[in-house]
């Protein structure tokens, strides 16, 4: 099923292939900085992810070779802000949806563009992707969660070099620090739909609570976590999915999901 539409904006486009809702990013003459319409047309898109039961998982893109250069400055001159009360940057970096949402990195990822990357639950990138947070070069800083988030996703010493430095790092790099999931000498859409197809296959209420318990695990004590765990999990193990996807494995079939 295809359906593509603008959201909001023509600064945003959607489209569903199967159970994944494709949303782009569409400012190319801009290399997809970030303005208010754009961040106001994610947060339309992830509204739509997390309405229609249907849509299991998100892939964020951007148009004509580039992922986002970051904030658009030129907005930000004007007093523009791109971003959502509530959901941050980009309609993503102080929030994200139940589903997952994986970014396709093709081009550059620097600044904000690079915080909205790793703002999504996993990264698929194409070979030549550069990726940066240069923000000190112009004398700003990466408060868009680049300063916070990412030194929980590679090696602190690694992302306080990036940050004072601004230097680029390459997909390569980024795969062997653990920031990227994969790397694909084609466009990074396409592997991004097969790993999304793959995610999609699950159990919905599955792919729901094991993002959430991945994401917020990390700030649980050993005395609690369990207790916190069992939240997210316990009405997985008690719902009709589980007893439909037990029902598939002995008969051998694939399983039809209700996400109840």
């Amino acid at each position: 099923m295809s359906d593509e539409q603008q959201v909001l904006t023509p600064e945003v486009l959607t489209e569903v292939q199967g159970n994944v809702l494709i949303v782009t990013i569409n400012r190319p003459d801009a290399k997809n900085a970030m303005n208010q319409a754009a961040a106001m047309g994610i947060s339309a898109a992830m509204d739509r992810l997390e309405a229609e039961a249907d849509l299991r998982c998100a892939v964020l893109t951007g148009a004509g070779g580039t992922f986002c250069s970051g904030m658009d400055l030129k907005g930000f001159l004007r007093g523009e802000h791109p971003s959502v009360p509530g959901r941050g940057f980009g309609a993503l970096s102080q929030w994200t949806p139940k589903k997952p949402v994986i970014a396709a990195v093709d081009g550059y990822a620097l600044a904000g563009g690079l915080e909205l990357a790793m703002s999504c639950d996993l990264i698929v990138a194409n070979a030549g992707a550069k990726f940066g947070i240069p923000e000190a070069k112009r004398g700003l800083a990466a408060a868009a969660g680049g300063l916070i988030k990412l030194p929980r996703q590679i090696p602190p010493r690694i992302a306080m070099e990036l940050a004072l430095t601004g230097d680029f790092i390459d997909a390569k790099r980024a795969y062997e620090l653990g920031f990227v999931n994969r790397v694909t000498d084609g466009p990074a859409i396409v592997a991004a739909l097969e790993l999304a197809a793959r995610i999609a296959e699950n159990g919905p209420l599955a792919l729901i609570a094991s993002k959430a318990v991945i994401r917020e695990s990390h700030t649980w004590s050993d005395a609690e976590m369990w207790d916190k765990q069992a939240a997210h999990v316990g009405a997985v193990f008690t719902s009709s999915d589980a007893r439909e996807g037990a029902a598939a494995f002995a008969e051998k079939r694939k399983p039809n999901w209700q996400g109840k």
